[in-house]
């Protein structure tokens, strides 16, 4: 996750009394909400705190559990080849991933975004999904496109409230199209992994910050840079931290072993007696917008894997 305080998150309850209208401009959508169950307004400070800080903005995964994933992965990767789904050997998979943008304001409008805002945002997934940002950077053969964009004044779902609910009645497409609410909430993003998609699929996506978009008013971390991060877990990318100094890690070959989170940009940073240094630039740690630069080779390799097993 990337956090921006330390506060307990709201215990999600059901909606009530909320009608939700359509509007015929625009393919937006309003939730109107009765005025006394407005919410007080959140606002991050200035000098935000690392990301994780409140914890991490994916489920937990053990060690045990992270082992059984990829077993039953390469299960389901081999029983598509042997079907003849999938792609040859040593090829990467590739595609274009439909987009929606579930913009969640509050009465007042606070949480919106400029279509604009939302352009540069796209602008930043494909450049950091394509490799462009480091001559390091491996490209991980997807891209992505804007499919809709939609807009709720909903004082909860602006502050993260009943986000179950939420995301299951705006959700829009398939295993394979990427959902991103923009939320005012004390994290920076939380994602879904991959292989929880035929479980609840109806949660399937990301949620960010509005205020992290590029743009917004987070410091440090308003590059656009939090959605890349929080795709990469939808894709099925770990932390580059997961399981702290261990051979295991993040099950990804390429990225040296680092005991905990970034923060900032520590060049030379050595937190592990594993060979390498921690990978602060990869957009998988905890670093700082301006200090993310790469995927790495064998994480477009488990991107691709994932890809074909659960979304494809």
């Amino acid at each position: 996750m990337r956090s921006l305080i330390t506060r307990p998150r709201a215990l999600a309850v059901m909606l009530a009394g909320a009608a939700l209208t359509f509007s015929p401009l625009g393919g937006q959508a309003t939730a109107q909400l009765p005025v006394d169950q407005l919410d007080d307004c959140f606002v991050p400070p200035a000098s935000a705190a690392a990301k994780g800080g409140h914890g991490p903005d994916t489920r937990d995964v053990s060690a045990t559990e992270q082992k059984a994933i990829e077993a039953r992965t390469a299960q389901i990767l081999k029983a598509k080849a042997a079907r003849g789904i999938g792609v040859p050997q040593g090829a990467l998979a590739a595609a274009n991933v439909p987009v929606y943008f579930h913009v969640m304001r509050d009465a007042a409008g606070n949480g919106d975004v400029t279509d604009s805002q939302i352009t540069q945002q796209m602008a930043v997934l494909n450049k950091t999904f394509a490799g462009q940002e480091s001559s390091a950077a491996s490209n991980t053969g997807f891209t992505f496109s804007l499919a809709g964009t939609f807009r709720y004044n909903n004082n909860n779902w602006h502050k993260d409230k009943q986000s179950s609910t939420y995301r299951k009645q705006t959700r829009k497409g398939g295993a394979n199209a990427l959902n991103i609410w923009l939320v005012d909430f004390s994290y920076l993003g939380i994602a879904t992994f991959p292989w929880d998609y035929p479980r609840n699929p109806g949660i399937d996506g990301i949620r960010v910050h509005f205020d992290s978009l590029p743009g917004g008013s987070i410091a440090n971390y308003n590059l656009g840079e939090t959605a890349t991060h929080e795709a990469g877990h939808w894709f099925g990318l770990y932390h580059t931290f997961q399981g702290g100094c261990t051979s295991t890690n993040d099950g990804v070959g390429d990225t040296p072993a680092q005991s905990s989170s970034t923060n900032g940009c520590p060049e030379g940073r050595d937190s592990c007696s594993l060979p390498g240094l921690d990978p602060i630039h990869n957009y998988m740690d905890y670093s700082y917008d301006s200090c993310y630069n790469q995927f790495t080779p064998g994480q477009s390799t488990r991107i691709s894997d994932m890809w074909t097993a659960y979304r494809a």
